[in-house]
């Protein structure tokens, strides 16, 4: 492995990440810099993946400018993929927009940023908009502590509209001078390294992965090594699909062939054979090894906690096959999910993974009726398929393309499948005056309501010395020697009750009714 040598150092394209809340223009300011529709292309008009590209930038000095960009969800479900693409990055774009100000994911985002204590830029976006107030804007980023230049701060602030340009170019300028002022150097002569943006599995070309590379040149015939996988370079692939010789820094390229898919935000380095890569991915499953044991020592000495004496709830369990196409929405969804609390709900990842809907994942649910395999942009192939429609249990199939529309279907199925629980409520209470006849378990009674109300047809407890000791049912009821449905507050009355106890003179009945807990 080769490191950087000062002597050999150039400067490389910034790598730039574009931060911001859900519907703020993002991939439309990428958009208009790559004049390409990325929008379109996405599932609801909304980034649900990390998308890693080059762009040329004519500078004010007459000059063309490389620059990698990293468009990032703004939706809350994909904060770990806002995360990674903050770790990566060299400089960030902070979209707010002109006519809503700043929203929880553009706090988020700001965090992100800090944490990773990278340069930045406000962009205020949508200045094109009727009701857009950029004053009003750069005051509310300075109620959340972002000071912008002219506002108490220092932070560079450029008013764009990502729809029709505006303002865009001078954006790009300010990103190239922050870049020039953070010195990004490369040794193009030292081996590659950089970090894993996402990876997907396609059955026919097998595991793939995009990689990002901050230092150093890939070069075919070399191995990629990333945690516990590994990928022979026998070709790359650029941010277009376009095979190149070689990938350069700051440069976005596919690599195929891994042995097993690399996890997303995980760094990478590169060695010169096969023996090399699997001695370290050997290690690095050692190493993971020992520190589960650990763990597993720790959960172990834990005593389980007593959640008491009495009868344990009932708790519903909802099982679940999740396939998505991409890692990083495998991550959105799971992140979603842990926010449904429910506590007589429980939701049961059963299996996971990225790629199409396979036999083992139907053969899966074809072992439990109330299992739900979720498809995220992922169908079921050609095998699985035919079982689905030879199956002779019914597979549940769920497949969506729009996080949000996933996570609705999942928090409404919680819902419905909350068990019902029910409370006895007092209608009314009156107290025994006399005992007129007793047959079996059927006794005729007087009595006075002194609360609520008394039906025929209630259930009643029968109370003796502030104490439950049975129960029964009010057959009839009669009110001044008539047949009568109810007896209010204040009134006499004699009825027939039904119960094994034998009601006693000084006794209460209280009347009750079973209804649903709310």
């Amino acid at each position: 492995m080769s490191t950087k040598n000062q002597n050999n150092l150039i400067a490389r394209p910034p790598v730039v990440v574009i931060m911001g809340h859900i519907d703020h223009g993002k991939s439309t300011l990428l958009d208009y810099v790559r004049k390409s529709n990325i929008v379109d292309g996405e599932a609801g008009g909304i980034t649900q993946h990390v998308g890693a590209y080059q762009a040329e930038h004519i500078g004010a000095d007459g000059k063309k400018h490389l620059i990698t960009f990293l468009d990032t969800p703004g939706h809350a479900a994909f904060c770990s993929i806002r995360e990674r693409g903050a770790h990566v990055a060299d400089i960030a774009i902070l979209v707010v927009s002109a006519e809503d100000g700043v929203k929880p994911q553009t706090i988020e985002a700001y965090k992100n940023i800090k944490n990773e204590k990278i340069p930045y830029i406000i962009a205020i976006n949508k200045i094109d908009k009727p009701n857009a107030d950029i004053d009003r804007t750069k005051q509310s980023l300075g109620e959340n502590e972002i000071y912008v230049e002219g506002w108490g701060g220092d932070i560079p602030c450029v008013p764009i509209s990502a729809l029709n340009g505006n303002g865009v170019s001078e954006l790009l300028d300010m990103v190239m001078l922050v870049a020039e002022l953070a010195y990004l150097s490369t040794d193009p002569k030292a081996s590659a390294r950089g970090s894993i943006i996402e990876s997907e599995l396609d059955t026919r070309k097998g595991i793939s992965a995009t990689l990002l590379i901050k230092d150093g040149t890939l070069t075919t015939g070399t191995v990629v090594v990333a945690g516990g996988a590994y990928a022979p370079v026998r070709f790359i692939e650029n941010f277009k699909g376009e095979k190149i010789e070689s990938g350069i820094a700051s440069m976005p390229v596919n690599i195929l062939g891994w042995n097993t898919i690399p996890a997303c935000g995980t760094d990478f380095i590169t060695v010169k054979t096969k023996k090399e890569a699997e001695k370290m991915v050997s290690k690095f499953e050692a190493e993971q090894r020992r520190s589960s044991s650990k763990l597993a020592i720790n959960v172990s000495a834990k005593k389980p906690e007593h959640i008491g004496d009495d009868k344990a709830p009932t708790i519903v369990t909802i099982p679940f096959v999740i396939k998505t196409d991409v890692i990083g929405s495998l991550e959105g969804i799971k992140h979603e999910l842990s926010k449904i609390k429910q506590d007589k709900v429980i939701i049961k990842i059963v299996s996971e993974g990225i790629g199409e809907i396979n036999e083992n994942d139907i053969k899966i649910a074809a072992g439990d009726p109330n299992l739900i395999l979720i498809g995220f942009n992922a169908a079921p192939d050609k095998k699985a398929t035919l079982m689905i429609e030879r199956s002779p249990i019914p597979i549940q199939i769920k497949n969506f393309s729009i996080i949000y529309e996933l996570t609705n279907f999942i928090q409404e199925l919680v819902t419905s499948k909350i068990p019902k629980e029910y409370v006895e409520e007092i209608t009314g209470r009156a107290k025994i005056m006399a005992i007129f006849s007793k047959d079996k378990d059927k006794q005729v009674v007087g009595g006075k309501v002194e609360s609520g109300i008394i039906e025929s047809g209630n259930e009643i407890r029968i109370i003796r010395r502030d104490a439950e000791i049975g129960r029964g049912r009010v057959r009839e009821l009669q009110q001044q020697k008539k047949r009568t449905d109810e007896v209010r507050e204040g009134y006499e009355f004699g009825t027939l009750i039904d119960a094994k106890i034998e009601i006693a003179p000084g006794d209460r009945v209280e009347a009750i009714k079973t209804i649903e807990k709310k």
